[in-house]
Parts: structure tokens; C-alpha cells; sequence
């Protein structure tokens, strides 16, 4: 069973992050990058996690920080959970390898450093207009978009919530 250590143990910053990507790479294992602000994990949310690691070896999820995620328009009151618990709980999943927290309001600069073999994002994207698609395909990488599940979104949860 996983210990909260060993599950942060997969939240990457600095000198770690770079040392895992150069292993990784040098192990010709095909990296994945999605990401998100992954506010109240919910079905949805594993159901695309789950099928972006189909498309490699090794996932990697960039997380919108607090500030990033605010300026995403989503309204004061997201996100809902703070920077820390949401991190957590995806490096907690067990086909997810590693998460970034990111603070930009895209991860174009955290897709430079990855530099991933595939980026996934949802199928409500034109590949061409993927934050990372001109990095991704330069090095000869693929674009996948997934179709999220009907009916699951944190802000039909919020909603829900505030209706009860």
C-alpha cells in the first residue's frame, strides 16, 4: 500500500523533476502529458486520466496552481480545493507517475521541459490549437484528444451541491 510519503514522493520539482525525465528518457519510455486543475476528482476525471496512460509509458499531469487555476475564469470560488490536496490525490492514482504543479496559465513553458513524446487533452480541443502541439510535433510526438464522459464535470458537481 502506498504511504502519503511515497505518493508525494511522485509530486516533481526541481533537480527531481529534471533527474526523472532524463531517466525516462534515457529508458526509451514513451512520455504522456495531460493536464488540468483536477478540482473534485470525480469519475470524469479518472476515465481520462486512466485512458491518457494507454497512450504511453509513463503519465505525467501537470496541475494548474491555485493562482493559475484562478485566472482561468472559472469564477472566486475555484478552485474549490487548494494546490496541495488536488496534486496529492492525483499522484495518489496508481497510472499516474508523476504530477507538476504549474502556475502559468498554460504549461507551455513546463511542456518545453517534459518535452513528452504525446499530449493528451480533451476531444473539446482542435489538436492544432493544444498549448505544447507545436512542441510536441516538432520532435516527431502525437497529439490525442479524449472525449470526456457525459455528465461529469466539476461544475455540474458545484452545481449540484449548491442546489441541495
Amino acid at each position: 500500500m502506498n504511504s502519503l510519503l511515497s505518493i508525494s514522493d511522485k509530486i516533481l520539482v526541481g533537480e527531481n523533476l529534471i533527474s526523472k525525465l532524463n531517466f525516462w528518457g534515457s529508458s526509451n519510455n514513451t512520455i504522456v502529458f495531460t493536464n488540468g486543475v483536477f478540482d473534485l476528482l470525480h469519475l470524469g476525471h479518472i476515465d481520462y486520466l486512466s485512458k491518457a496512460k494507454d497512450e504511453g509509458d509513463i503519465l505525467i499531469v501537470g496541475v494548474n496552481s491555485d493562482s493559475s487555476a484562478r485566472n482561468l475564469g472559472k469564477g472566486n470560488s475555484r478552485p474549490i480545493t487548494d494546490e496541495k490536496s488536488r496534486s496529492t490525490i492525483i499522484a495518489a492514482l496508481q497510472f499516474v507517475d508523476a504530477v507538476i504543479l504549474f502556475d502559468e496559465d498554460t504549461p507551455y513553458e513546463l511542456i518545453k521541459i517534459v518535452q513528452p513524446d504525446v499530449l493528451v487533452k480533451g476531444a473539446d480541443y482542435k489538436p492544432e490549437d493544444i498549448v505544447g502541439y507545436d512542441i510536441v510535433t516538432a520532435k516527431g510526438g502525437s497529439i490525442k484528444t479524449i472525449a470526456f464522459l457525459p455528465g461529469y464535470s466539476t461544475t455540474s458537481i458545484e452545481e449540484k451541491i449548491k442546489q441541495s
